[in-house]
């Protein structure tokens, strides 16, 4: 077996490691919330309903790969999106508003000259990349 297998096998038992007490705890915080508190059933329904926007936002093609890509990379220009990305100039621009819109993008302008425009996650955007991880390693196996 290769170190690189080995390394890889080694990192992967960590963070399923790391998940399984994370989803324990999340699901042991829910219990005590609802043994604590009674949610009648209009409350759980608004609640889903208040998460429906961000769940189609996020599910949108593009959405994660932009979020991923500036958690990686920290501040980007929009043409350095484009160009990592492969994806057509209004798709960027209209996905980068509504991501900015709904508070997980930073825009700032650089007025330079030239006049630049960079890009980063706020803290909601960088903890939604951080709780999508988790999602995505699941999904995938």
């Amino acid at each position: 077996m290769s170190s690189k297998h080995a390394l890889s096998n080694e990192l992967r038992r960590l963070v399923e490691t790391r998940m399984e007490s994370t989803l324990k705890g999340i699901e042991d915080t829910l219990q005590r919330i609802f043994e604590n508190q009674e949610i009648c059933l209009e409350d759980l329904k608004a609640s889903i309903q208040s998460l429906e926007k961000s769940f189609n936002l996020l599910s949108q093609k593009w959405s994660l790969e932009m979020l991923y890509t500036l958690f990686l990379k920290s501040i980007m220009g929009f043409n350095g999106l484009k160009k990592i990305l492969g994806v057509n100039s209004r798709t960027l621009a209209n996905k980068l508003k509504s991501l900015e819109k709904h508070g997980y993008v930073n825009r700032t302008i650089d007025q330079g000259p030239p006049l630049r425009v960079k890009y980063s996650l706020t803290t909601r955007g960088r903890n939604i990349v951080l709780l999508a991880l988790p999602l995505l390693y699941y999904s995938s196996n």
